[in-house]
């Protein structure tokens, strides 16, 4: 196949998210280097993606973030689930909602126990305080205050906040003011990259600086079409922008930082994947890896909401007259609604006795949106009360459906597949109830809107949760690391693509197994020890 001229780099990067950028600004300090970075989004100069607030506005925008759907099943009730990853600089660290969350100590000791040297907590401890500054305090041994990314609370003092976190006490959980240090376990404040009032992503923290030397170029507006492989090894990356083909050369290392939906197509694209999918699809193929876009998993979220009394809510401070007053104290850099993220207070806890670390994920936000109406708060007072498992069984697949790059994947998460997977968010959904029902809360609480007092068995429950769960996009774990042993691996430890030279993949696709966690903090690390790798291999 005829490869389209082009320049010549030691490095060439797809994607600019929460991998990406940090790999390009790394890589980038060495000034003998040359890094290319290719992004098939604009820029991120829109306002809404500096805002906070402005979460709801672009992750819906398909010229801000790729519109992905998953295929539908019986277990989501026939329904496509929205997939939306961000595509501009910065990526889903742009659109996303904005929480730092790392996750828990034995999910990196279970990525090192499944064969993956170097990736126990221990190890990749260093690689997590080097990208943070946690504004608010923290263990410095466990917490880092020196890095680029801008971790912060809330300070946003609410009624019904401080009243869910009084209830969820009365229930047993402790008061956890830092869920990234020692334990995860317990109720509290949700860290954000937030700062001053803007949003913190990876471009901002780490591409826009890196961009002052002469070694990066970024080339935005262009979709990869292939990675060009030469003898066995990568050799260059094929990509579009505005409608003519150009081809970036690497002289050392192609790397692989498109995320979950994008890596696995990509490489499917270039002929590295199942034959037999491949073969069926007339794409020749250069390595037969099994494992490219299976093992997918995500998490799968479900919200209940219930009406407030006694308080004013998000609902009506996002509205005109109260809306300006919220813009007025943005400006003066006082609490507003304007810089949270979408959700204000975590808990995480267990679904059942006897177990030892929490396999539940909780939200709750003073605030609710309109069923049936994306982006739209409720007209009347209202607070949410949000739950997801933490470590899903099931799992499915992202495949390309067509050679045309421009056609989206299938993907297929097989929510809920699990029958222990649909046990534990029923008992999750049971919970997030106990905590709406509290003491504390009552004196703000009027009555449950969804699912409604009248949904109580668990059949009811999972009908709820079948009709109105949704992705918490956290897709991860279609290009999974693990020994050249396992057959569904993908990628060694040093995070290089089994059988072929100079290509890496550099992202949250790399999971051995989902986080306990939102995964962008994990992914931000995976970005950190990846490019300490790429550094040591020269």
């Amino acid at each position: 196949m005829n490869e389209p001229a082009g320049d010549t780099y030691d490095y060439v990067i797809v994607g600019s998210g929460a991998a990406g950028s940090i790999v390009a600004a790394r890589l980038s300090e060495d000034p003998d280097v040359t890094v290319c970075v290719i992004e098939a989004g604009p820029g991120d100069g829109h306002p809404w993606l500096k805002l906070p607030a402005g979460f709801i506005k672009v992750i819906f925008n398909p010229k801000l973030a790729w519109q992905f759907s998953s295929e539908p099943t019986e277990r989501t009730g026939g329904r496509r689930i929205p997939l939306p990853q961000g595509k501009t600089l910065g990526g889903s660290t742009s659109i996303n909602g904005l929480v730092y969350n790392r996750g828990q100590r034995e999910d990196f000791d279970g990525w090192a126990a499944l064969g993956n040297p170097g990736w126990s907590y221990d190890e990749v401890l260093p690689y997590f305080k080097r990208s943070e500054a946690f504004v608010d305090g923290g263990d410095p041994l466990l917490r880092g205050h020196t890095g680029a990314l801008k971790v912060t609370l809330p300070h946003w003092p609410h009624p019904v906040c401080e009243a869910f976190l009084q209830g969820a006490q009365e229930l047993g959980m402790p008061l956890n003011p830092d869920y990234n240090g020692a334990s995860q376990q317990g109720v509290g404040y949700f860290q954000r990259t937030i700062h001053k009032g803007w949003r913190v992503s990876t471009s901002a923290a780490f591409l826009r600086p890196a961009l002052h030397g002469r070694n990066l170029h970024v080339v935005t507006n262009a979709q990869a079409q292939r990675v060009v492989l030469r003898g066995a090894s990568a050799a260059g990356v094929v990509y579009r922008q505005g409608g003519a083909m150009h081809m970036a050369h690497a002289r050392r290392e192609v790397i692989i930082c498109a995320g979950a939906i994008n890596s696995p197509k990509l490489l499917q694209l270039s002929g590295i994947g199942d034959g037999e999918l491949l073969h069926d699809l007339g794409i020749a193929t250069q390595v037969h890896l099994p494992g490219v876009g299976r093992h997918l998993k995500d998490h799968f979220s479900i919200r209940l909401v219930a009406r407030v009394k006694n308080a004013v809510t998000i609902n009506e401070m996002a509205r005109v007259p109260r809306l300006w007053g919220q813009a007025f104290d943005w400006l003066r850099g006082r609490p507003n609604i304007l810089s949270l993220s979408p959700s204000v207070v975590h808990w995480f806890w267990q679904s059942r006795s006897g177990l030892t670390r929490p396999d539940l994920q909780g939200v709750f936000s003073p605030a609710s949106y309109r069923e049936g109406y994306v982006g739209m708060l409720d007209r009347y007072p209202g607070m949410t009360c949000g739950v997801w498992q933490h470590r899903p069984k099931s799992e499915g697949s992202v495949r390309i459906a067509s050679v045309d790059p421009a056609v989206d994947p299938i993907v297929q998460p097989h929510y809920l597949d699990d029958a222990d997977d649909r046990l534990t968010l029923i008992r999750g959904v049971r919970l997030a109830r106990e905590l709406l029902h509290t003491k504390a809360l009552a004196q703000f609480r009027e009555g449950e809107v969804m699912p409604g007092e009248q949904v109580q068995s668990d059949d009811e429950i999972l009908d709820f949760i079948s009709r109105y769960g949704v992705s918490s996009y956290h897709l991860n774990g279609t290009a999974r690391m693990g020994p050249v042993s396992d057959a569904g691996a993908v990628v060694d430890a040093r995070l290089r693509v089994h059988s072929v030279p100079n290509l890496r993949v550099v992202d949250a696709s790399v999971m051995p197994e989902i986080t306990s966690a939102n995964t962008c903090a994990a992914t931000m690390m995976i970005g950190e020890k990846g490019a300490e790798l790429i550094r040591s291999a020269v």
